[in-house]
């Protein structure tokens, strides 16, 4: 790796390091908001905001023209279409993780999201990647951690886990096309794009599934605004810029970061409390995500997509 490429991939990373912050404490605004209004049309407003957010950046960025290197940008419609792609599989992370937060607190949502970094590399075999012992030790230690942090005396998963336990297989494959469409594409119209047909999909399930009102919406215009802001049109667009120049096994590992984040803000801000037994889950479900990606890689296993 040349200096310039090490220089890149040093920033992206500390580029999803803030996006893991952001993302943690974003848990905080998801399950506040959920005192206000329903999961879809929480979502459905955030998402505009934060592609809202991006207008001023995808105009510099038409008149700025292309930064990538000459032959490798693609149509205009398959940027459409890739916009949409990641756009629908983000659609369905965040709706059934907000379904879940519903019913389960910040750290118990921070922690079960970021399973998805154990699924990145066995969704990878999809595309011929191996994810390796580490990948498979990995996914054990944290299988048990979550064991320990939500099922229940009568061994069933606790009300709303599983939700977010479901949207964590769709973040990986979230990673897995961001690592594929970023370095294809500009960043800042993907990121626009993907935010705005999140965005039409959540409003499309909020006017068929809840009530909507205007009183509620500005009861809960706070954590509303923030989550919109902050965790989406801040952390989202560093993610995407962040993954054109690092591999998904920095993206995730980095990314792994936010259950922490998750915790001590749902401590910090809303006093959630949890149990020895909790906590003991939470360390080893981080210990799975760390070992599945920092484990040596064999020749041919999963290392870029």
């Amino acid at each position: 790796m040349t200096p310039a490429m090490q220089s890149r991939v040093v920033k992206a990373n500390i580029f999803l390091l803030i996006t893991a912050m952001v993302w943690g404490t974003g848990f905080v605004a998801q399950r506040s908001g959920m005192d206000y209004v329903g999961p879809m049309i929480f979502n459905a407003v955030r998402f505009a905001i934060g592609s809202l957010s991006l207008v001023p950046l995808v105009i510099w960025s038409s008149r700025r023209g292309t930064t990538l290197p000459p032959g490798t940008e693609v149509s205009k419609g398959f940027a459409i279409r890739g916009a949409m792609i990641a756009g629908a599989i983000l659609f369905l992370g965040v709706a059934l993780q907000q379904v879940g937060l519903v019913n389960t607190t910040a750290a118990k949502g921070g922690f079960i999201t970021g399973l998805y970094v154990v699924f990145v590399p066995f969704l990878g075999l999809i595309i011929g990647q191996r994810p390796g012992l580490g990948g498979a030790l990995g996914a054990g230690i944290a299988a048990a951690g979550l064991f320990l942090l939500s099922v229940t005396a009568d061994f069933t998963l606790a009300p709303g886990d599983s939700w977010v336990l479901a949207s964590a297989i769709f973040w990986a494959i979230h990673v897995l096309v961001l690592g594929w469409l970023s370095p294809k594409m500009d960043c800042i119209k993907l990121a626009f794009g993907q935010f705005a047909f999140c965005s039409l999909l959540h409003f499309i399930a909020a006017f068929l599934t809840e009530e909507v009102t205007l009183a509620s919406l500005q009861a809960g215009w706070f954590p509303i605004v923030y989550g919109g802001i902050m965790p989406v049109g801040v952390a989202y667009t560093l993610q995407v810029i962040a993954q054109k120049d690092a591999p998904p096994t920095h993206a995730a590992v980095i990314l792994s970061l936010e259950a922490v984040f998750a915790a001590l803000g749902g401590w910090v801000i809303l006093g959630e409390s949890m149990t020895g037994r909790g906590m003991f889950g939470c360390a080893l479900m981080l210990s799975g995500m760390l070992v599945a990606q920092l484990w040596p890689k064999t020749q041919g296993s999963e290392e870029t997509v």
